[in-house]
């Protein structure tokens, strides 16, 4: 039984129960959520313990970060440092995107370190594997790809990004059409490879009941992943982006009549002025299920500081629709993160996704925000630091001014705390 089928049974969970009790919604609002597919639940039925997140309508925008190992960084251990970095600095899930040394043994190993969801990209491990055994990734046959993708859900991968929104009639568009950046995704771009030269259908789009049949066993979550999505601001809601959302769209209801959980990913590169018109479409066209996105990045010219480039794209998208964050790095676009780039992805997209909460009426962020504001007026500096989003950043700020507090603007004569002192506040 899959968390979806049970919430529309009428079977409340120990699942639906947790994420219940943290969101302080009622386990009432959790089911119904799960049973209409505007709520997930990421957790393989072969996970044990972790701290579980439910992602949706009505709850707290949470955020991703992406670890894993690569052909030009294989460092096992490095990426188990950042899972450490990333928990710390209250990521909500992982994706591990490994590409190469021991993938099998890396999905592994982070499962095993990981104490939230994880997720991973069949298609990623299917193309290296071809590549390393038959000499590029056009080799590829359709049963490795779809061994790969039982052997991950096995492992117990919690969701998964599966590539199966892109085929010809998206292609042909693409061709057509063109884009300045074409294809941004690597599952996208493998996938679109192995098309072209065997004239052959995705796969995982033609076979796509059997995609639901392998992440029904294990309950795993569908991540829809974008293959199409637009990679520079100039390709923003293009006509082959809208046609791979169309698609995306026909396979969420197919994964809900399976009894699949199932979330849709998205941009990606969307100037201010589409974030809203974006998040609208994916919800009309793709029944209200959760919306996961990878930025978004509100312009293309913030090499080294894409983070906020992201987090400001991202903190409009959660407060109109998007449900759940990828973080982005100051090292994308430019190379491969460090522990150090890992927590303040990480904590910047927490920035944007808590700021999303604040718009969106969240009570718990609201009431966060107000208990600081009024610690300021107390001048009480320890519960400040208690509830910045980066405590260890606030207390050496804090540190390097000989632990005296001292407003920025008005030195000891703060306004807030003189003006406290004549309404008998502090």
């Amino acid at each position: 039984m899959t968390q979806l089928i049970n919430a529309r049974a009428g079977r409340v969970t120990p699942e639906m129960e947790a994420v219940a009790a943290i969101e302080k919604v009622s386990v009432e609002e959790i089911m119904q959520g799960v049973a209409e597919g505007t709520i997930v639940i990421p957790k393989n039925k072969r996970r044990k313990k972790i701290r579980l997140g439910a992602i949706g309508k009505g709850l707290r925008v949470k955020v991703n970060a992406l670890i894993g190992t690569s052909t030009d960084w294989d460092d096992p251990e490095m990426e188990f440092r950042k899972i450490r970095a990333a928990e710390a600095a209250g990521c909500d899930s992982f994706m591990d995107l490994s590409t190469g040394g021991d993938i099998d043994g890396m999905r592994k190993k982070t499962l095993a370190h990981a104490s939230v969801p994880v997720g991973c990209v069949p298609i990623y491990q299917a193309g290296i594997e071809a590549i390393d055994r038959r000499g590029s990734v056009v080799a590829m046959t359709p049963e490795d790809i779809f061994k790969v993708l039982e052997k991950q859900a096995a492992d117990g991968i919690d969701f998964m990004a599966v590539h199966s929104a892109l085929n010809f009639e998206i292609l042909e568009c693409l061709q057509r059409n063109g884009r300045v950046t074409d294809i941004v995704s690597r599952g996208g771009s493998f996938l679109t490879g192995w098309m072209l030269h065997n004239q052959k259908e995705n796969p995982l789009y033609e076979q796509f009941d059997r995609v639901l049949e392998i992440l029904r066993k294990y309950d795993v979550v569908l991540s829809v992943g974008d293959a199409i999505r637009p990679g520079s601001i100039a390709d923003s809601l293009d006509g082959s982006q809208m046609k791979g959302l169309i698609v995306a769209g026909e396979l969420v209801v197919r994964a809900l009549d399976a009894g699949v959980q199932v979330m849709v990913e998205g941009p990606g590169h969307v100037p201010l002025d589409h974030v809203e018109a974006t998040m609208k479409l994916q919800k009309s066209l793709c029944h209200n299920v959760p919306y996961y996105i990878l930025g978004t990045l509100a312009t293309d010219v913030a090499a080294g500081y894409d983070h906020i480039a992201s987090a400001i794209g991202g903190a409009f998208a959660g407060t109109v629709g998007a449900n759940f964050l990828c973080y982005v790095t100051p090292a994308e676009h430019l190379g491969l993160p460090t522990e150090d780039d890992v927590r303040t992805g990480v904590l910047t997209t927490r920035l944007a996704a808590h700021a999303a909460d604040l718009a969106n009426g969240n009570r718990a962020a609201w009431e966060r925000d107000l208990e600081i504001a009024r610690a300021r007026v107390r001048c009480d500096v320890e519960k400040q630091i208690e509830l910045a989003i980066d405590p260890q950043t606030a207390r050496s700020l804090l540190d390097s001014n000989d632990g005296e507090h001292q407003c920025a603007a008005c030195g000891k004569d703060c306004s807030a705390q003189v003006a406290a002192r004549f309404f008998g506040i502090a």
